[in-house]
């Protein structure tokens, strides 16, 4: 059997904080998920994404750490146009979260951002210029 590709996992030190900023960019996640230990959503595709409390991840590693030296890897939005990302950008940075790259018109033919979540982890927001 080959493996498939299924599942997307956050380690997150505040629950509820990391769900309302996932919720900003359109996921429908209920606030029950707020007070919980694991959270998931299924996302088109059926790709998923779930978010974990530190106190969750090492209650089966005790030996867990977080990654040093800022993230490794980022998590995309496609927006439906340009100004969709500026809105975007603007919208997460006015409601308090840390604005990283804010909205350029780049190179490869995007408009593109980069904001943080409340874990320091980036999500890029993007969506292709009108001309390329």
């Amino acid at each position: 059997m080959t493996p498939s590709f299924d599942l997307i996992g956050l380690v997150v030190a505040d629950m509820a904080a990391s769900l309302a900023f996932y919720r900003r960019l359109g996921l429908d996640i209920p606030l029950s998920a707020d007070t919980e230990p694991h959270a998931e959503v299924t996302l088109d595709g059926g790709l998923r994404l779930a978010w974990d409390t530190v106190d969750t991840i090492r209650s089966f590693d005790p030996a867990w750490t977080p990654a040093a030296g800022g993230p490794r890897m980022s998590l995309a939005f496609r927006c439906d146009g340009p100004g969709e990302v500026d809105r975007l950008y603007a919208d997460l940075v006015e409601a308090g979260y840390p604005g990283h790259l804010p909205p350029w018109d780049a190179f490869w033919g995007q408009r593109y951002a980069v904001v943080h979540d409340p874990d320091g982890n980036g999500v890029d927001l993007f969506a292709p210029l009108p001309d390329a």
